[in-house]
């Protein structure tokens, strides 16, 4: 495996995992990996009718998350292991929250943010009734529009996650993998753009091979676009919330990488990128 860090990860202190935080780092040292980052959910305002039991819904604690990181540390230290455990969050973007993002950026010392896009509309495209009403095409062309809004109003964000998430959640998709970028090539150019102007990274987000779209977040239409607009720096992550999804299709995403003419991706630290080979 050539990609030796998994940069998009979660634990349970995110909504939609059970895993502790060890067992996502020994499964990841398994692998032999050289790091991680845990990245897990910071989505403020998540609607609260799709978990009304669980008030904090995908909000995890970012101070409880500091302190097992920082436990883990300490006991790969006295093993004498030099394994990087990175302290992530992944900011669920809305509008109204740039400024609480802002905050907590500057109260935590975090390695990596990750702007992601989980709403349209204010309501989760994971649910089948949110399409419901509109066009496949209405509906994604909306959650991109919301995209490159919010971009623009964030400060604090080092990667864009999983540009083209949305397609995972299409009701009745089956094996068929909708084309995002021919829909909506003008609105992820602009994107895309923004995200190099800003000097920011795009996220190769692998969980797509998980979903069963063959193929990584976002699609290689996407990622020849990219390229073709000058950008270059990308960060790869698994979006795992089970050890067994640690680096999925990693190898494979390597081999689309180059063949794309991307040559190496970012791990951040202290919200610095470092370079390596893929």
């Amino acid at each position: 495996m050539s990609v030796l860090y998994d940069c998009h990860m979660h634990s349970s202190f995110s909504t939609d995992s059970h895993a502790s935080a060890e067992s996502m780092v020994r499964r990841a040292m398994d692998l032999g990996l050289e790091g991680i980052c845990f990245t897990d959910h910071m989505d403020l305002d998540y609607p609260p009718f799709y978990h009304p039991d669980i008030p904090s819904a995908f909000c995890a604690d970012p101070e409880q998350v500091w302190r097992k990181i920082q436990a883990l540390r300490a006991e790969l230290q006295d093993l004498g292991s030099w394994f990087y455990i990175g302290f992530g969050l992944e900011f669920g973007m809305q509008s109204h929250l740039a400024p609480r993002f802002s905050e907590i950026a500057r109260s935590f010392p975090l390695d990596l943010i990750i702007a992601s896009q989980h709403l349209t509309g204010g309501l989760d495209p994971y649910f089948p009734e949110v399409w419901e009403g509109h066009t496949t095409d209405e509906l994604i062309r909306s959650y991109y529009e919301e995209m490159y809004q919010n971009l623009q109003t964030m400060e604090e964000w080092d990667t864009l996650a999983h540009l083209d998430y949305v397609i995972r959640y299409i009701p009745d998709r089956g094996s068929l993998v909708y084309d995002s970028y021919a829909a909506s090539c003008d609105l992820i150019d602009e994107i895309l753009l923004y995200v190099i102007r800003s000097g920011k990274c795009l996220e190769i987000n692998t969980a797509g091979y998980k979903y069963g779209l063959e193929q990584p977040h976002p699609s290689m239409s996407i990622l020849r676009r990219y390229r073709e607009l000058g950008g270059s720096a990308i960060t790869i992550g698994a979006d795992a919330h089970a050890p067994e999804h640690i680096a999925i299709g990693f190898d494979r995403t390597r081999e689309l990488l180059v063949s794309l003419g991307y040559r190496s991706y970012c791990v951040f630290r202290g919200r610095v990128p470092e370079e390596y080979p893929l």
